[in-house]
């Protein structure tokens, strides 16, 4: 197998468009699924220029190799931030993040990948480029191309730029933390007094659920925020878990005190975010029949689990998804057999 590192998009193009070849794309390998063996693959780490930054418009486009710590460095110059925070941004490329479609506590605010992405070019398996999506927030034009990008896991094409919609650095930030609480209630509590946490994640290792809210913004509001929550400790956020094993899952907010039955046997530390209903569950390693055994009762729940490459029962959808792979990589060069088309 070889690996090269394109030092242009120019070079990554000219790769793919020589043909014949199954491809597999590597940004910093924070997400990367296992699979079978490919014949090159193509590293992004060359690929890690900030293309255009437009600070009054609040967006940025960026190369598929930059990575988030290097990106939230630049934007930090202007008060600004991209508002995603998988674990490892000193390694996680950007490229990698849409691909994996990867996400951190602050999704309860500002969302997924799919919510802050714009814009995108790629390069399909043939060495054809082609582009979605533009400078504006506002957008309706053509196909969304930026959005099928988010969780493609580099099946479909090569993600050679991004450009996204970036946020002020808040003021302020606080975090509260609810030792023991249910984080069912705690929901309920928060809407309830229409307060708006950027940030909401219950933690559970051994026993029961700890609930972390972070409040961000103008010091004023932060502090009126906090006084209504005068019960809950000042805390810090908490470190993200990196176990060997990463279990994404999901399934409805009420159905919290299932989830935690149901991960119970993978003897893991569950990070939920209670507001959304997704998390992932880490650790060093993972019986089979456990995970299966999570799956069956979250899939009975009607949420959702995977794990490593695991996908799981094939969707519905996954007519509509083969189709989508045949127009984009029709000889199955890109990836292959990294994700369920």
């Amino acid at each position: 197998m070889a690996r090269l590192t394109p030092g242009s998009v120019d070079e990554a193009q000219a790769l793919l468009a020589e043909g014949g070849r199954r491809v597999l794309f590597v940004g910093g390998g924070t997400a990367m699924p296992p699979g079978p063996p490919v014949d090159l693959e193509v590293a992004t780490e060359k690929l890690n220029r900030v293309v255009e930054y437009a600070p009054a418009d609040q967006v940025v486009t960026v190369e598929c190799g930059v990575t988030l710590a290097q990106l939230q460095t630049e934007l930090g110059k202007n008060g600004q931030r991209l508002a995603l925070d998988p674990p490892q941004p000193e390694k996680a490329t950007l490229g990698g993040i849409v691909a994996s479609n990867s996400f951190g506590p602050l999704r309860t605010r500002y969302g997924s990948v799919r919510d802050l992405i714009i814009g995108v070019s790629i390069v399909r398996a043939d060495g054809t480029r082609a582009k979605g999506g533009g400078k504006v927030v506002k957008t309706v034009a053509g196909f969304d191309l930026p959005k099928l990008m988010c969780g493609s896991w580099g099946t479909l094409a090569f993600i050679a730029t991004a450009t996204f919609r970036v946020h002020p650095v808040p003021e302020q930030t606080l975090t509260l933390c609810a030792r023991g609480g249910d984080p069912l209630e705690l929901v309920r509590r928060v809407r309830g007094m229409q307060l708006e946490p950027a940030a909401m994640m219950a933690v559970r290792e051994r026993g029961g659920w700890d609930v972390y809210l972070r409040f961000e913004g103008f010091g004023a509001g932060v502090r009126a925020q906090r006084d209504k929550l005068r019960d809950l400790e000042e805390s810090r956020w908490p470190a993200p878990e990196t176990g060997a094993v990463r279990v994404r899952f999901g399934a409805l907010p009420s159905h919290v005190s299932q989830v935690a039955k149901a991960l119970g046997p993978l003897r893991a530390r569950i990070e939920w975010l209670p507001t959304v209903g997704v998390g992932v569950a880490s650790c060093a390693s993972v019986d089979p029949s456990a995970l299966q055994g999570a799956r069956r009762e979250l899939m009975a729940l009607g949420g959702w689990l995977v794990a490593d490459g695991d996908w799981g029962p094939a969707p519905a959808s996954l007519p509509l998804q083969r189709s989508v792979k045949e127009r984009l990589d029709p000889g199955g060069l890109l990836a292959p057999g990294r994700f369920l088309a």
